[in-house]
């Protein structure tokens, strides 16, 4: 599905980074950055040109592929990984943050992934995420139907429990981003640290 909801010459979300990172992506440490579920690019092309360094991992390689011709565009490198994230192995205590924008996966599957994610986390390293709480499938301005792949304030006190939390809000809030995520919409926004 992502391949294909890709394969387009416009970027499906856009070329510039999402509101919430762009606004507070100074409180991730410099270096090693993990973007999970990252698609064409767009976060991880931005946080390159603020001087991290950036590891986008996606299923999708169309989505890869448009990532590395964005950051060929901003003359900036970013490491491009193709992989399921239910199976990728974080390492531990590798990355100083973890940005986990819109990364619509299934509940156990992304209990799962963030677990390992915070082990994957250096002390003193930072978790953001921007997602869709399950009150989106009201909205339709993105995310999809399913109530499962949303994150719940609670859901991710659950699954990032080893990390205090500086930030964490839920809101409704108007998204522009690309085709896909455009309109009023019912996000989670959390920054926590470990």
């Amino acid at each position: 599905m992502w391949d294909e909801r890709y394969n387009t010459q416009q970027y499906a979300y856009g070329k510039q980074p999402n509101d919430f990172l762009a606004e507070h992506y100074k409180q991730l440490p410099k270096g090693n950055v993990i973007s999970l579920a990252e698609g064409e690019g767009r976060n991880a092309v931005f946080l390159a040109k603020m001087g991290y360094s950036v590891t986008a991992v996606d299923g999708s390689k169309v989505g890869l592929e448009k990532a590395a011709k964005l950051a060929k565009e901003h003359s900036v490198n970013i490491e491009l990984v193709h992989a399921d994230l239910a199976k990728f192995d974080f390492e531990k205590e590798k990355w100083d943050a973890v940005v986990s924008i819109y990364c619509p996966l299934p509940s156990a599957v992304r209990s799962a992934v963030y677990k390992r994610a915070v082990k994957g986390l250096k002390l003193g390293g930072v978790f953001l995420l921007e997602a869709y709480t399950p009150e989106q499938v009201n909205y339709n301005t993105g995310g999809g139907p399913s109530v499962d792949t949303k994150t719940s304030k609670s859901d991710l006190q659950d699954d990032l429990a080893e990390l205090s939390f500086v930030h964490l809000e839920e809101l409704k809030r108007e998204v522009f981003e690309g085709t896909y995520h455009t309109g009023l919409a019912s996000v989670l926004q959390a920054i926590a640290k470990k």
